[in-house]
């Protein structure tokens, strides 16, 4: 037995000097100490001795055990700083190396023109309001005074959820929700996307964005509104375009007009952005109807304001030159990319 515990001390020695990793190196503890490795065996062989020979073989075995543990403990150490080194190495980053270009993303179209627009407005004085998407028929409809049979609340037109909440077909029920909590003087812009029931194609999308606007204080009229405007789209498009206002219909304004701005590309001379008429609408607008302000409680007497609505992808396929809106929702790179 002692010739057997000095081979499995040289042969516990010779692996462990060979051992290459920390998991070589479990091997050779379990091969040696494990429950059934071989000084294991030779312990439990020892029963089999008369009294004095189980005493000196039981110490020399425990001095086996005690050398080999010391070692395993020595190797275990010196294989984990090696593994240590060699992470640290694959790891190390050379500060010197030059960086990996990263390309820049850029905003999307959209994004920029109601920047641009939200910009002209608050250089003005207008703050900004929001609301929510998911809308009542009540503030969609009933409270911008449309009417019971109005077209607009067909299903053929509007997304409803319910008969009695709907996707928002246009900003204003902002408008609506804002004379309801606040008092005047008023003056805001509340840009937000908008839903109708449109059959997508290069002019015509089922969710878009609009910027909707209201002023409401003493003394406001159509000239003001007028002037206001006028002053819009000349930061907008450039200080020589011409506004001209056309009558038309809201339910929510009285009077109601379309504004039209004069053609940026070929200055009013006619061409195919213009159709060749010269001129390019971009928004409707008009004096807040008295049925409108009576929502918030205002009073009619004292109190006029107007209110304007224009189409954010409608600006920007004018300004940027685009002859598709499906070309805002791809998300095709190449083509955002063009607005760094």
């Amino acid at each position: 037995m002692q010739t057997k515990l000095t081979n499995i001390l040289k042969e516990a020695k010779e692996l462990l000097a060979n051992a290459t990793g920390i998991a070589e190196a479990e091997q050779v503890r379990i091969r040696m100490l494990g429950k059934k490795g071989k000084l294991t065996e030779i312990l439990r062989s020892m029963g089999t001795l008369d009294p004095e020979e189980r005493k000196i073989i039981g110490q020399a075995a425990n001095n086996v055990r005690a050398e080999i543990e010391a070692r395993l403990t020595d190797r275990f150490a010196d294989l984990k700083q090696a593994e240590k080194g060699l992470k640290f190495e694959a790891e190390r980053i050379d500060v010197t190396e030059p960086g990996k270009q990263r390309p820049l993303g850029a905003k999307h179209p959209i994004s920029v023109t109601i920047d641009e627009i939200s910009g002209v407005f608050m250089g003005m004085g207008y703050s900004i309001a929001e609301g929510p998407e998911i809308e009542t028929v009540y503030f969609n409809f009933d409270a911008l005074n449309a009417a019971a049979d109005h077209p607009s609340r067909d299903m053929t037109d509007t997304f409803y959820i319910d008969e009695n909440t709907l996707l928002r077909t246009q900003t204003s029920p902002v408008q609506a929700r804002t004379l309801l909590k606040q008092n005047p003087p008023i003056k805001i812009i509340s840009p937000g996307r908008c839903y109708r029931c449109d059959t997508p194609d290069a002019t015509h999308s089922p969710m878009f964005h609009q910027v909707e606007g209201l002023l409401v204080d003493e003394g406001v009229s159509m000239s003001d509104l007028k002037g206001t405007l006028d002053s819009f789209a000349k930061q907008l498009f450039g200080a020589g375009v011409k506004t001209n206002f056309r009558p038309h219909f809201f339910p929510f304004t009285e009077p109601s007009a379309e504004m039209d701005v004069s053609c940026f590309k070929c200055g009013g001379e006619g061409c195919r952005v213009c159709k060749g008429s010269g001129w390019i609408e971009i928004l409707g607008c008009g004096m807040v109807h008295p049925n409108v302000l009576d929502v918030g409680g205002i009073d009619t007497e004292k109190y006029t304001g107007f209110a304007f609505g224009m189409g954010v992808e409608r600006i920007a396929m004018l300004k940027y030159g685009v002859d598709d809106i499906r070309l805002f929702y791809e998300n095709d790179m190449r083509f955002i990319g063009q607005f760094k």
